[in-house]
């Protein structure tokens, strides 16, 4: 199950969810375009992905597509380290509002991991603007194409 919470006192969102995979795996499916593609976002789009440089100080660009609606997202790659991910997140239709996003990939031993993200906006409207866009259905959709894909073992 996907948790997904405000925080309130500061403009986080959190998110907490366990796959059965190992962390190298989930960070495999973070950082390999052609996986990433496959799994990220709600179940009615689309990814393409346009640039992908998956590195320290690398960034990425791509796009969610469902017929003629065209949705571009870019960002950096700022640490990319076996147990964490840290980085930018920015929807090309509001370049104003970017979120830094650190991803956690906790080792729970028996091919388990539980997957921890914090992305941090500079605002609560922001941050309130993300949740009410759709935004969970996304996660939930992404999450449980990522645990189908990393259960078939092609992460």
């Amino acid at each position: 199950m996907t948790h997904v919470e405000a925080d309130p006192d500061l403009p986080i969102i959190r998110i907490t969810r366990e796959f059965r995979a190992s962390p190298a795996k989930l960070l495999r499916a973070h950082t390999d375009p052609e996986l990433f593609a496959r799994w990220i976002g709600p179940d009615s789009l689309q990814t393409k992905i346009e640039h992908w440089d998956a590195r320290t100080g690398g960034s990425f660009r791509y796009l969610s597509v469902r017929g003629d609606e065209v949705y571009a997202f870019y960002g950096s790659f700022h640490s990319i380290r076996p147990d964490r991910l840290v980085q930018t997140f920015t929807y090309e239709g509001d370049p104003d509002q970017v979120g830094l996003s650190t991803l956690w990939f906790d080792d729970l031993g028996d091919g388990r991991t539980r997957l921890r993200t914090q992305s941090l906006v500079d605002s609560f409207e922001t941050r309130d603007g993300w949740l009410k866009s759709g935004m969970e259905v996304g996660l939930r959709d992404g999450y449980n194409k990522l645990e189908r894909m990393l259960s078939n073992d092609a992460g």
